[in-house]
């Protein structure tokens, strides 16, 4: 069975220190997937596809940043994306995703903990399922290596970022 991604009802968030003592949240806006499920209901296949364009920080000067080539270079990496390879344990409470998350032209294998948050019917019939996922990574793994040294000691943005998804799934015909 085939479920798209509510994204209206969905977030992919990310969370990286800045100046070593405080954190800058950040997500994307456009993004799109879908998940497959077999017979029984467990999720057997996911993938996703975010618009690095969409990046929202709520600083549109630090936003152009991170799109330029000293991080996502957006002209040249306009997406990146997210291919599940296994998904392990009870996927109607917690479990594991692994799969290939590419950024920047990188892919490496990534592990998403992830937890359903519920399943039913919306008022126009739909049949819906939620969870949540999340995963640490270091940015330089994929290329984002741009930073600058303190004078207080420490650089200017975090290596590691916390990647956090909070989705809604909508069941397909």
């Amino acid at each position: 069975m085939s479920w798209n991604f509510d994204t209206t009802h969905s977030e992919i968030a990310f969370t990286v220190r800045h100046m070593v003592f405080a954190k800058v949240r950040g997500s994307f806006t456009k993004w799109s997937g879908a998940v497959q499920t077999d017979d029984s209901g467990a999720l057997v296949g996911l993938s996703a596809e975010v618009q690095i364009d969409s990046i929202d920080t709520r600083e549109a000067q630090r936003d152009g940043h991170l799109k330029s080539p000293d991080f996502f270079d957006a002209a040249a990496h306009p997406t990146m994306s997210f291919r599940s390879t296994t998904i392990s344990g009870d996927t109607n409470g917690a479990f594991t995703i692994t799969g290939d998350l590419s950024i920047r032209g990188t892919t490496r294998p990534v592990s998403l903990q992830a937890k359903a948050t519920g399943a039913g019917k919306d008022p126009w019939g739909n049949q819906r399922r939620g969870f949540r996922a999340s995963a640490t990574i270091n940015r330089k793994d994929f290329g984002l290596t741009w930073n600058q040294a303190l004078e207080l000691g420490g650089v200017l943005v975090g290596e590691e970022v916390e990647i956090e998804a909070e989705v809604q799934l909508v069941k397909q015909g």
